[in-house]
């Protein structure tokens, strides 16, 4: 849930990127620090392997200036898709305020983001019902030769009307745009109508 520093006049949002092992939640974040201006944005923290493979999370801070007379701050972490580092995620999920699901466009990793995107749902990783935070889904490494439809990925991952992009996060294509997204869908869940 959003935190207001009221002595600050600071709100501050959590964002996680969440998706399969190699998928593209860590690119996203080089993306960003690369394009953003180095007023808006903090240095990129990560807790990586000997291989360069999240451990426990990725996280940069990004500041996008005053909305509604606070200060508002937006928290950005990847969690590690690799099956056994389970109790990290939920727990870097946990107080998520909107979660950008990045799906990997490969054929044979089509069985990884249904496997990533069910787990969410389970006890202990995203509250449910009205309390759930918002989810976009960013279609990833759509420059693939052979990469999954989207009609395909989203009748597997059987997600509702969420917002979706496409990208090509290497590149840097639609890292901005699922960003944005997540970032109103925090917004508008912590303050309707804003």
């Amino acid at each position: 849930m959003a935190f207001i520093h009221p002595t600050a006049r600071e709100v501050h949002f959590k964002i996680v990127y969440a998706g399969p092992s190699r998928g593209g939640k860590t690119t996203n974040l080089l993306r960003l620090h690369e394009r953003l201006p180095a007023e808006k944005r903090g240095p990129i923290l990560s807790l990586a392997g000997a291989d360069e493979r999240t451990l426990f999370f990725d996280f940069m801070a990004l500041h996008l200036g005053e909305v509604g007379g606070l200060n508002t701050r937006f928290h950005l972490y990847t969690v590690p898709g690799q099956a056994e580092h389970r109790l990290s995620r939920r727990a870097v999920l946990r107080g998520a305020d909107a979660v950008v699901f990045v799906a990997d466009s490969d054929p044979p990793r089509l069985e990884e983001n249904v496997w990533a995107w069910r787990e969410l749902d389970e006890p202990g990783f995203l509250p449910a019902g009205p309390e759930a935070p918002p989810r976009v889904v960013q279609m990833n490494k759509r420059d693939l030769g052979e990469a999954l439809s989207v009609h395909l990925i989203r009748a597997r991952l059987g997600f509702p009307a969420v917002p979706e992009v496409e990208a090509v996060a290497v590149e840097g294509r639609g890292v901005q745009e699922a960003l944005r997204l997540a970032c109103r869908a925090a917004l508008a869940r912590f303050a309707p109508g804003a």
